[in-house]
């Protein structure tokens, strides 16, 4: 079946009428509840069906609290988490005999012995990690509910973008039922909100559960406590409490159960915490709860909506519309996957972007890990930990430009948090002053390197993660921020990189060593398999990006001079960047075959995103040889897991290629996303969601070449649209409307007063401004 939603192509040909629409997509609807007729609301996410499994189940959250809401009408589930849910414990796992061996693994390598020193690296460098740790899931909550007619009809569940509150609708017999989901920051509680159209008609048995069957319940006065030492006892103690309250009918407590009988309506508050801060986990959620009961239902929800769309609310976006917004979202995705273009399941797709990040990563919480906060079970994919070799930094890519700054926070804090155990690595490991980190750490902290190394001996994820730091001055420009945060944590990075150089005994450069292309492998001239080399491409653009950010923060402070000059002496005798002989940029030192052509990590290509080496405006030649780079991985199965694909999003949109980056976008969609439009690696890994929004937002505007340029990227199938709200560096906030493929109007508020020179295709003009000052520009960006 090919259904074309596209309204961009002759209407005589190929538009649909509703009618037909919803014949064809009839078929695709599964058979629990109806076709439904209703207004479009292009920014819900909504099912005729109960989740069948976590796939399709939809997440709320607060930050650090949140739910997987699967909606049963008969038996609801939400599987529960608490970010501090980990296991494990602060450990110190350096090789004592790493420092020794480091000159002779260089020396291997610079021989050309490449299989030799990652054998002896593997021996002599990797950590012996003994003290696990992992994500947890907080627990499940259940409701079995009585129902007065096992006859389901109207059924509807859904998630509001605009609210964050999730909703489950349906009727059983003749009374109407409703149930309302929301995470709760303003009051730090999970609300669920049972109504009816009826009084009397709720009636239900609800418990808290936990896998492993360890965890201690307590039930009493309506109320269900439920706490575990995680980890068998090597990890956070933590508690969930969750209190009924009932208008009208009765509650009475049933073993570790809580009945509800003929009850008008009812609210569930649910409260968690753990000793991860040094705080009573019982005691905490004990006021948190508290607090909460005492207010009614619409004024906490009240509150949590004018909370969360403080931040949600600054970005608008229109890529138009057609009749496939009447349909649910699976359907949707089914029928783009058939091969139908769907722009609004873009928009709705991008502000679900954004709604995952105000959901996961709150000021004062932990970073977003590798699924948000959302992971069941206690054993969950890769740990849920934070990958520092590509995944933690994705997270955040939409932060800044979509006008998030404030949920970067979280992991701009992490980072000055993870110091002292960077420190002490940098040392006990290298024998170097400042602070190192390798490819993945947790809420411990830890910063050595451990497993394999090909993915393992890779000392640039806290000189990649630094970039962060400085970014978000760029977009801000918070001198306190940069002086108090940002500055030292990039100082000490750098002072650890300049003293890890060591120069090429054949080129005289500095080179970065022993080191990896993350995660990729390559053959040896004898047919090995090796990983590690003196001087992989990604490092020496990261440690130029690294540097030259930390000799502008120290300009912009007026301090440390000397190492300012030391650092820009560093720079000139840093490796280049190389073209092989192919037309591409190269990984490695040498051209060496690759075993995996289409691997996932196109690390050779930081220079061109997240970084801003290679662009039009400086070096034309990198960004053709960044193209063949990427057009090579793409011919050999690039792209096959979401982050990846969402990585090559903003790798076209840098390049340009408004056609290349939109494919991509639609292979993301189509190849890599789970009925909730969450992404799947596979499994379901957030990154690829976060990555996705960023490319989308690459693709409209760029602000990283030292201009403005709106529209950089705009693809054929968005012809009409806006995008409103959009932050640039210099501290630009860009308003954009667009018709006929062409801009039509730009919008620019001057938060700093910074002078701007803004570009659309080759028209450039410089404008100075003044803070608080709005600009209005036409197509030729002439002043209206």
């Amino acid at each position: 079946m090919f259904l074309d939603f596209s309204l961009s192509r002759p209407v005589k040909r190929y538009a649909l009428s509703l009618a037909k629409l919803t014949l064809c997509l009839a078929i695709l609807l599964p058979a629990y509840g109806q076709t439904p007729t209703r207004q479009p609301e292009e920014l819900k996410l909504w099912y005729s069906q109960p989740a069948r499994d976590w796939n399709e189940a939809l997440p709320i959250g607060n930050g650090r609290l949140g739910a997987m809401v699967f909606g049963g009408a008969a038996q609801e589930h939400l599987q529960l988490n608490e970010e501090t849910v980990w296991t494990g414990k602060p450990a110190d796992f350096v090789n004592p005999a790493a420092k020794a061996a480091l000159p002779e693994v260089r020396k291997l390598l610079f021989a050309g012995k490449y299989a030799e020193a990652q054998e002896l690296a593997q021996q002599k460098m990797m950590g012996d990690k003994k003290v696990g740790s992992t994500y947890q899931t907080l627990g499940d909550l259940h409701l079995n509910i009585d129902l007065p007619n096992q006859n389901i009809t109207k059924y509807q569940r859904e998630l509001d973008l605009e609210n964050a509150v999730a909703k489950v609708s349906f009727r059983a017999g003749d009374v109407s039922f409703q149930r309302e989901m929301f995470a709760s920051a303003s009051g730090q509680v999970l609300a669920v909100r049972l109504t009816a159209d009826k009084p009397a008609a709720q009636s239900f048995t609800l418990h808290l559960s936990r896998p492993g069957n360890k965890a201690q319940l307590q039930v009493s006065n309506g109320e269900i406590l439920m706490s575990e030492h995680v980890g068998d006892g090597v990890g956070v103690k933590m508690v969930a409490r969750l209190k009924v309250l009932n208008e009208g009918g009765t509650v009475q407590v049933s073993g570790d159960s809580i009945q509800v009988k003929g009850a008008d309506a009812v609210t569930l508050l649910l409260a968690a915490a753990t000793d991860y801060r040094g705080k009573d986990p019982l005691a905490l959620s004990g006021m948190q709860l508290s607090a909460a009961a005492q207010k009614p239902y619409a004024e906490l929800r009240q509150a949590h909506v004018a909370d969360y769309k403080q931040y949600f609310d600054r970005v608008s976006l229109d890529l138009g519309t057609t009749d496939a917004v009447y349909f649910p979202t699976d359907a949707r995705l089914v029928a783009m996957q058939k091969g139908n273009v769907d722009p609004a399941l873009v928009k709705l797709y991008y502000q679900y972007g954004r709604y995952l990040l105000i959901s996961s990563s709150r000021p004062g919480s932990l970073p977003a890990n590798l699924q948000g906060i959302w992971a069941d079970g206690l054993t969950p994919p890769w740990s849920a930990d934070y990958h520092i070799n590509i995944n933690i930094q994705m997270n955040y890519w939409p932060a800044e430009v979509t006008n998030l700054t404030e949920m970067h926070m979280p992991f701009l804090t992490f980072l000055d948090e993870l110091r002292p155990d960077a420190r002490k690595t940098a040392r006990d490991m290298y024998g170097l002053k400042g602070t190192v980190a390798h490819f993945t750490t947790d809420p411990w902290h830890f910063t050595e390197p451990y497993g394999q190394t090909q993915w393992a001996m890779w000392p640039m994820g806290m000189a990649w993660s630094a970039q962060h730091l400085w970014e978000h001055y760029l977009f801000t420009e918070d001198k306190e921020y940069l002086k108090a945060l940002a500055y030292p944590v990039m100082k000490e990075t750098a002072e650890f990189t300049v003293n890890w150089l060591v120069k090429d005994p054949k080129t005289g450069y500095l080179v970065s060593g022993p080191s990896i292309s993350p995660e990729n492998t390559f053959k040896t001239a004898d047919g090995k398999i090796a990983t590690m080399v003196m001087g992989p491409t990604m490092d020496h653009m990261i440690i130029r990006d690294l540097l030259g950010n930390t000799i502008a923060a120290s300009e912009k402070l007026g301090k440390d001079a000397a190492f300012r000059k030391r650092l820009q002496k560093i720079l000139t005798q840093l490796a280049p960047t190389e073209i092989g002989s192919d037309g591409r940029i190269m990984e490695w030192t040498e051209e060496f075959e690759e075993p995996e052509p289409g691997h996932r990590h196109i690390s050779h290509l930081y220079g061109l995103h997240p970084g801003r080496q290679i662009t039009k405006q400086q070096n034309p030649e990198l960004l053709e040889a960044a193209r063949k780079t990427i057009d090579y991985r793409l011919a050999h199965g690039g792209g096959h897991t979401g982050w990846s694909r969402a990585w090559i999003i903003n790798f076209f949109a840098r390049l340009q290629d408004s056609e290349a980056a939109y494919e991509n976008l639609l292979a993301l969609l189509r190849k890599s996303t789970l009925p909730n439009l969450f992404d799947t690696h596979p499994p379901f890994q957030i990154d690829g969601n976060f990555g996705a929004t960023a490319g989308i937002t690459e693709m409209l505007l760029q602000s990283h070449a030292g201009e403005v340029e709106v529209l950089p990227a705009l693809p054929a199938a968005w012809p009409q649209g806006y995008i409103h709200g959009l932050v640039a560096r210099g501290g630009f906030e860009i308003d954009l409307n667009w018709e006929k493929g062409q801009l039509k109007q730009v919008k620019v508020l001057s938060r700093l007063g910074n002078p701007l020179q803004l570009r659309y295709g080759d028209k450039v003009i410089s404008l100075k401004t003044q803070q608080g000052n709005t600009y209005v520009l036409d197509k030729d960006l002439q002043q209206l």
